[in-house]
């Protein structure tokens, strides 16, 4: 599983007449403009003189120090390429705390002595960029007077061009982020330290198994994306969406996801054109898209990528989630990214597949043929095991947000449950080897589907579970709980340095081996003996397995409050300060400023659902009311009996004074929270009394909503948002 490392190297055979002709009508053509936006491998190699070149390199590939004269050369070179595609504007792209990514635009312009202007571009202005830190989350290590921060040039991912709809065209330099005094304040640094754990302590299994020509280890990841689409028009007019990101309110649809006719259904013209223009302007930069099709969920889609490594996988998802945002605006849409958009139907996520490859080409976690002698995998396997049941909390935490509190464990996600699903045949092995007894793989089998004119199929050594969490899917392990409006960028970093910790557990046994052969046994055996409890290969869905999950001390985290704590003990500074990814001041400050965050994001969605009710809701009812105790009194006047009207009446008077009482409730909930001083208490109080307060509201205005004439609602229902595209 090689690692494509220049973006550039990818060619399309044009040479029958179709593609031709279409080439001719000017139709995209993707041979000539994949990457076109990249300052590549290929772009370095051919601007760059040979000595820089191989010197920056050196740097990227061996993590050799940048000089500035090499990065005086790069960068003149890099301003020439640039403005020769039309940029006038430089950016260090950066992602603090927010999970968002962040840029200052600065141009190319430097004064003259006679009045006018040149492009100037220094190796500096490259290397260092400087934001303002105080305006920024940083839980603490910085203050509001302590303003200056730093980017720095993360030269292993790209530079691009990134153009607007309205003709800007801007150099975009990834960096990482951190504070005057050093601390890191972004996600970046914290996954680049990760790597290079995991790269040393891999190296060192590998070389304790006799491999001497792999020089360096690099987790790789393929971010699988989910999204929702819907009309501008509808959502301009729900104030939750704007806001929040999700529908606070909203009865479900006549029609849902029950006929599953959605799922790989044909994509609608108006979504075509808009998946188009998604990939055009993501392989302009770079961005490996691949595959795209419909989601299970109505209004609901996925992109998925190939994998590349994870601290480049990490910029082009920013990359993905941005383009998304924007392109859809476009077409009138509005790609919603928020983990659970609409009640009652699938929730978004991204399938974080991750792996680990050598610099020689070779995926660690491929079993190849017979993996039941592969002791290299199966070691590589058993760090996995090891990792994963040791610090389930910590994943949990690294996958925690609002939105995924809503989603997980919803059947149609992971629960909040980690476990790993390993296949029946892996599973034997293991089990066969903890035992110790042989193990015995099942060799090649084929699929026979009955029909002589298809043909046979080779089955894969393991099935799909798309229930677990964290399943082992051929040559990597697929992380499901990442939350969809998420940087991917902090799962990574806890599994890059977990799985770093195991495995400088078995390479330190390994290098003090007298018989190597032996120890490996031993350690997988050990590995599934201590840790087995991890592996489940059934239904996560069902509530037998939460029991059994409980039997088997697996952690039930099922909220963001609860599972951010697991990164504030001392287990956690321990592990994180031990691999050099994050000191205890840069742990406590994530602690912080996440708590804070969940805090924040519930106040808005109460203060939101609040003006909701007052001012569109409740008025409406009210006049719904009116208008029926109306017509009682005037069918009363004619003779009439107004049986069905008056017990309409009653019910929607019920339902609107149910409301009114809940209102004043979360009001009340919401200003007491408020009042709350420590932060960890302020989002226990916005969980458990905010929260709740908000759902109860709901649930009376969602029941009025299928009974208040359609003319009278004053917001799009979930009928013309799903199905109105």
């Amino acid at each position: 599983m090689a690692v494509i490392q220049d973006l550039t190297q990818i060619t399309v055979s044009n040479g029958d007449k179709t593609m031709k002709d279409r080439s001719d009508k000017n139709i995209f053509n993707l041979a000539k403009s994949f990457g076109c936006n990249v300052f590549s491998d290929r772009v370095m190699k051919e601007r760059l003189p040979k000595d820089t070149y191989k010197a920056l390199r050196e740097t990227i590939d061996n993590g050799l120090p940048l000089t500035l004269e090499v990065a005086n050369v790069a960068a003149n070179a890099m301003k020439d390429w640039a403005i020769e595609k039309g940029a006038t504007h430089y950016t260090h792209l950066f992602q603090p705390l927010t999970g968002k990514t962040a840029e200052k635009h600065d141009s190319f312009i430097s004064p003259t002595a006679d009045g006018g202007i040149i492009m100037e571009f220094s190796g500096k202005q490259l290397i260092q960029g400087e934001p303002d830190a105080s305006s920024f989350p940083s839980g603490g290590l910085r203050t509001t007077f302590e303003a200056r921060g730093y980017t720095a040039w993360d030269c292993t991912s790209p530079a691009f061009l990134k153009e607007d709809a309205v003709g800007n065209v801007t150099l975009c330099i990834p960096t990482a982020f951190c504070s005057y005094t050093g601390e890191a304040l972004d996600k970046k640094t914290p996954l680049l330290r990760s790597m290079e754990a995991v790269s040393k302590q891999a190296v060192r299994v590998l070389r304790a198994l006799g491999n001497t020509a792999s020089r360096r280890v690099t987790s790789t990841v393929g971010p699988e994306q989910e999204y929702f689409l819907i009309d501008k028009k509808y959502y301009d007019q729900r104030l939750d969406l704007i806001t929040t990101g999700r529908t606070l309110f909203g009865a479900a649809s006549p029609k849902g996801q029950e006929l599953e006719d959605q799922y790989f259904g044909a994509i609608k013209d108006r979504i075509s054109a808009f998946m188009k223009d998604l990939d055009t302007e993501l392989w302009k930069m770079g961005v490996l898209a691949k595959t795209k099709h419909n989601e299970v969920a109505p209004a609901q889609y996925e992109m998925a990528p190939i994998y590349s490594t994870t601290n480049i996988a990490a910029d082009h998802n920013q990359l993905v989630m941005e383009t998304m945002q924007k392109v859809a605006l476009r077409h009138d849409l509005v790609c919603l990214l928020y983990e659970k958009p609409f009640a009652g139907i699938n929730g978004s996520g991204k399938h974080n597949n991750w792996s680990l490859a050598t610099d020689d080409g070779a995926n660690l976690l491929d079993p190849g043929k017979t993996p039941h002698d592969n002791e290299q995998f199966l070691l590589f396997l058993s760090a996995l095991v090891i990792a994963v049941d040791r610090h389930a909390d910590k994943l949990r935490a690294g996958a925690a947000n609002p939105g995924n509190d809503l989603r997980l464990g919803a059947n149609e996600a992971p629960p909040a449950i980690i476990s790993i699903f390993m296949g029946e045949e892996l599973t034997d092995i293991l089990m066969d080897l903890a035992k110790g007894k042989k193990a015995h793989g099942k060799g090649q089998h084929f699929l026979h589907i009955g029909v002589d004119t298809l043909p046979k199929l080779p089955k894969d050594n393991t099935d799909r579970n798309r229930t677990s969490p964290f399943a082992f899917t051929g040559n990597k392990f697929e992380f499901r709980m990442v939350p969809s409006s998420a940087s991917i960028s902090g799962s990574n970093t806890v599994l890059n340095t977990i799985v770093a910790e195991a495995l400088d557990e078995i390479a330190t046994r390994l290098e003090k081996a007298k018989d190597i052969n032996k120890e490996a046994g031993a350690i997988v055996k050990e590995a599934v003996n201590k840790h087995g409890r991890i592996i489940f290969n059934g239904n996560n869905y069902t509530d037998e397995w939460i029991k059994e999950a409980k039997k088997r001390g697996l952690p039930n985290i099922r909220s963001t409050v609860e599972a951010l704590g697991a990164m504030a003990t001392p287990e956690a500074v321990k592990l994180f300060e031990k691999y050099k990814v994050l000191t205890k001041g840069e742990l406590h400050s994530r602690y912080e400023v996440y708590i804070e965050q969940y805090a924040k994001h519930i106040n808005i969605e109460a203060q939101c659902a609040i003006r909701m009710a007052k001012t569109q809701y409740l008025p409406a009812v009210s006049r719904f009311t009116e208008q029926l105790a109306r017509t009682v009194v005037g069918l009363k006047s004619a003779g009439v009996p107004p049986a069905v009207q008056k017990e309409l009446l009653v019910r929607v008077q019920s339902l609107l004074d149910a409301a009114s009482k809940k209102l004043v409730t979360l009001e009340k909930a919401l200003k007491k929270a408020q009042g709350v001083g420590e932060a960890t208490h302020k989002a226990e109080a916005y969980r458990d009394e905010v929260f709740t307060a908000q759902a109860e509201l709901r649930t009376d205005i969602d029941a009025l909503e299928t009974v208040v004439p359609a003319d009278l609602w004053p917001v799009p229902t979930y009928a013309e948002m799903l199905f109105k595209l």
